[in-house]
């Protein structure tokens, strides 16, 4: 039942194929029917042979699916051959034979290892060919492939029979010695009108019918068309051909690379190689190929046949041109693109109005040809100039200040809130008579006005201009629209990135001494640098305290972390530090009060701090450190070192005692104290950072002529007094943080020049126990002041002297002793080992006593009251006259 179904549904089919081939003539129906017997029978290719009228010959009339190296052989075989199809037309019934018998037979073999079906074609008037399947199997074919091929040749045949009963010969259209266009039969009874081809020689061959309207279809066709045979000789072309290679007559039978020759056209382009390419492999090829005569462009279709190769040139010079025109405006749109992409990332790595500028200079300006820019903001009613690029000073000064009320391009883009652009100078001043002369100064001919719209409002105008007139079309001004919006955003970001770190430096000026103070014993001078990036503010810090005695308290502090609530704390300890030097606490207590204060604070906070005391008396500074790095010593005929100590933990997390060091500091020394952002980096750890600050140091003391090998060789020794402190500041930073760059962290340097008290500007004498120890204070005053030449201060230094000695004497115990000291200030030092404090008390009208330190604050300028070692000294200050 299902081999009836099988046949059924294969019967079916074929009536499909045969009513639709009905109206097919000619070529046309041979090439239809072979391609369905191939189809339905499952082969590999097929062929159809016609008998020649006059001769005894089988000619190869039409191919399906096989190349010209297989065909070659069976173009032209005889009737009474030994080949399959010769034998199926003697026979007059379908032969089949496998690949191996048709090679022993013949000597030609089949591709594939196959075989060959090969079906009379079998008309009432006879036999007027065969029809040939090449199979892909050895075996012989099924039932259905035979009744497949049988049934479409025996439909075919009786529509072949009539034509060649009439004397008409259907040509093959692959012929190897005619024209490969060529195609015989006109349809019944129409025989066609002849077409002259050349033959093989280039002489003038067969004259075979060629249906006219096929020829006229060739000719006239819009392509320019020509074929070659298998010696590439010209055996065809148009009347477009020849617009292109000549005329006919002068070509026909000529080889094509002869005629390129002749029109010196240059095949460096690979034509003829594709062309023998093609032929080689069989299979068809397009390129596209500028013709040099007319320089217009062609798409090239080279097709092979049997025997030669076909060539179809269509002018595609047109859609290469629009071709061209998309490529190059996708280009430009890449370009853009790009650069808008560009442009957005730097406008997001910008930080400040400097750097949007130079982003929009750099991105924005040279695609468009401009040559100038200016960010013009509004603020409250007056028109700044925020940034600028291609102006002159005095061309911006007279921009800034303008009132938003005034008629101008920006105040109507800024009320309007829609761009402006003016073309050319004519137009500037047409449009705004009153403003011809700021035209002129600005040396530009054409302007872009783009508002900087933020939110829903125009905060400003971005201005592009440019050196000659320019009209903008309309996808440059659709992009300059756009392209404000986004820089209107980075601006709005850069005004209040602006603002915040103006601010915040502010702050930081704020909270940092203003100046430093003028000492007669210690020279002082100090940098500091905020960190490379960031508005917060940092917690580096320093600063110099003038101490009782002509001492000098030297300090620097780092607080970890950057924001406003670093910068509090670090408000709050140097605030504190000066609360605690005032108190006279050596630098060991200090810090332990500090550490109390930052444990106070919180477990997030944390600080470093160094704190060190100058002595001029004995020329000794005595410092403390809670996690900071040592100060530097340098000494006059010594080497650069750092005073070893144990690190103490920083302040919050430090738990007393601090470990106190102290240091000789002679004549012109210098103390360098600093934080770990000027030593340490990210490529760089403190201890690195400490031996190049060594380096540095040293050989700013050679050039100072504190090296020993420069001091023997320097012959005025003040030079070493007069060394500029300012100057080997920027050294040492010029050095530590050189092309001028901001460190990783805040970083802070204090630097110290210390003096020691002359001999002849101290004095000291002890003093008796009794009453007449304010006698002797009096006298040793007296003559003391009258050496100095101090003679002005002598009565109220007498009267300050004689209280202080007085209360020693009444209220404390032990040894009393008297110093007087010639500094910036005339300074009076009584000391005893009491460890009493003394205080003013607010004495009645009727008592007789408790005036003593009224009278004492009254005469001095200051006077306080510190612990030594061996007790207490109190301590006045006068004004030098």
């Amino acid at each position: 039942m299902s081999h009836l179904v099988r046949l059924d549904a294969a019967a079916a089919r074929l009536r499909v194929i045969t009513t639709a081939g009905e109206q097919l003539t000619g070529a046309d129906l041979l090439s239809f029917t072979l391609d369905q017997a191939v189809t339905e029978s499952g082969g590999l290719g097929g062929m159809v042979h016609l008998r020649a009228s006059g001769s005894r010959a089988l000619l190869l009339t039409t191919v399906h699916g096989l190349l010209r190296t297989v065909v070659q052989n069976w173009t032209e075989i005889e009737e009474t051959g030994p080949t399959t199809p010769a034998r199926a037309v003697a026979r007059g019934v379908p032969v089949w034979e496998p690949a191996h018998a048709v090679e022993n037979r013949t000597g030609v073999a089949l591709p594939g290892g196959g075989g060959l079906l090969a079906v009379p074609l079998i008309a009432p008037e006879g036999t007027a060919g065969v029809l040939s399947v090449l199979m892909a199997a050895a075996e012989e074919p099924t039932p259905r492939q035979r009744a497949a091929v049988g049934a479409l040749a025996a439909w075919v045949a009786p529509r072949l029979g009539r034509l060649w009963a009439d004397g008409q010969q259907v040509r093959s259209r692959h012929t190897p010695d005619e024209s490969p266009w060529a195609v015989g039969g006109a349809g019944p009874g129409r025989p066609g009108d002849p077409v002259r081809t050349a033959g093989p020689g280039g002489s003038s061959g067969k004259t075979p019918a060629t249906p006219e309207s096929v020829g006229r279809a060739l000719w006239h066709m819009s392509d320019a068309f020509f074929a070659m045979n298998s010696a590439w000789r010209l055996t065809f072309v148009n009347a477009q051909a020849e617009r292109l290679l000549g005329p006919s007559h002068a070509l026909l039978g000529r080889t094509l690379w002869d005629t390129f020759a002749s029109w010196r056209v240059d095949l460096a382009d690979g034509f003829q190689a594709r062309c023998r390419q093609v032929v080689d492999s069989g299979i068809p090829a397009n390129f596209t190929l500028r013709w040099p005569t007319n320089q217009r462009w062609y798409q090239m279709r080279l097709v092979p046949v049997p025997g030669g190769l076909t060539v179809y040139a269509a002018d595609v010079t047109e859609s290469q041109a629009r071709k061209a025109e998309r490529a190059a405006a996708e280009r430009a749109a890449a370009e853009r693109t790009a650069r808008i992409t560009e442009l957005t990332t730097a406008l997001a790595q910008a930080l400040t109005m400097r750097d949007v500028v130079a982003a929009i200079a750099e991105r924005v300006l040279p695609p468009f040809g401009a040559s100038g820019l200016v960010i013009e903001i509004i603020e409250g009613q007056a028109i700044r100039v925020a940034g600028s690029v291609g102006y002159s000073q005095t061309f911006l000064d007279s921009l800034d200040g303008a009132p938003v009320a005034s008629i101008t391009p920006v105040s109507e883009v800024y009320h309007s809130g829609q761009p402006a652009f003016i073309g050319s100078v004519e137009e500037y001043i047409a449009r705004y008579p009153l403003m011809s002369g700021l035209a002129a100064a600005s040396h530009k001919a054409a302007w872009a006005f783009l508002p900087l719209i933020v939110s829903g409002r125009c905060i400003g105008c971005c201005v592009i201009s440019f050196g000659e007139s320019r009209r903008l079309d309309g996808e440059e001004r659709g992009l300059l629209t756009a392209l404000s919006g986004l820089l209107g955003q980075a601006i709005e970001r850069a005004r209040l990135y602006d603002t915040e770190h103006t601010r915040a430096k502010e702050l930081q000026r704020g909270l940092l001494p203003r100046a430093l103070p003028s000492l007669r014993f210690v020279e002082t001078a100090a940098r500091y640098l905020p960190a490379s990036e960031g508005i917060d503010v940092g917690g580096d810090w320093y600063d110099v305290i003038p101490l009782s005695g002509a001492r000098v308290a030297l300090v620097i502090g780092d607080v970890m972390g950057h924001g406003l609530p670093e910068a509090a704390t670090m408000g709050r300890l140097r605030t504190a530090v000066h609360t605690l030097a005032d108190l006279e606490f050596p630098p060991a207590e200090l810090l332990t009060r500090l550490n109390d204060l930052v444990s106070d604070l919180g477990e997030s906070f944390y600080a470093t701090c160094l704190y060190a005391v100058y002595d001029p008396a004995p020329a000794t500074c005595t410092f403390a450190c809670a996690g900071h790095p040592p100060p530097a010593v340098v000494r006059p005929g010594h080497p650069v070192r750092f005073p070893e100590y144990s690190p103490d933990p920083p302040l919050g997390a430090a738990r007393p005692p601090f470990e106190t060091r102290e240091v000789s500091l002679p004549e012109g020394s210098l103390l360098v104290l600093y934080t770990d952002g000027l030593v340490e980096a990210a490529t760089r750890d403190i201890g690195h950072g400490m031996n190049h600050l060594a380096r540095v140091l040293s050989g700013a003391a050679f050039r100072s002529g504190l090296h020993p090998g420069a001091q023997a060789a320097r012959r005025d020794r003040d030079r070493c007094e007069n060394a500029s402190l300012e100057q080997l500041c920027d050294e040492v930073l010029a050095e530590l943080l050189p092309d001028k760059r901001l460190p990783d962290d805040d970083a802070a340097l204090l630097i110290a020049r210390t003096h020691p008290i002359a001999s002849g500007d101290i004095t000291t004498w002890p003093l008796p126990e009794g009453a007449i120890a304010a006698s002797e204070a009096r006298d040793h005053v007296r003559g003391q002041l009258a050496r100095w030449d101090l003679d002005a201060l002598t009565m109220t230094s007498e009267l300050l002297v004689s209280e202080l000695v007085g209360n020693a004497v009444r209220h404390a115990k032990g040894p009393i002793a008297l110093r007087l000291l010639r500094g910036e200030k005339l300074i009076c030092e009584v000391s005893d080992s009491s460890l009493t404090t003394p205080r003013i008390r607010h004495a009645a009208d009727t008592d007789e006593g408790g005036r003593g330190l009224q009278l004492v604050a009254a005469l001095s300028q200051r006077w306080g009251t510190r612990y030594t070692s061996a007790g207490k000294c109190i301590w006045t200050e006068q004004q030098l006259p």
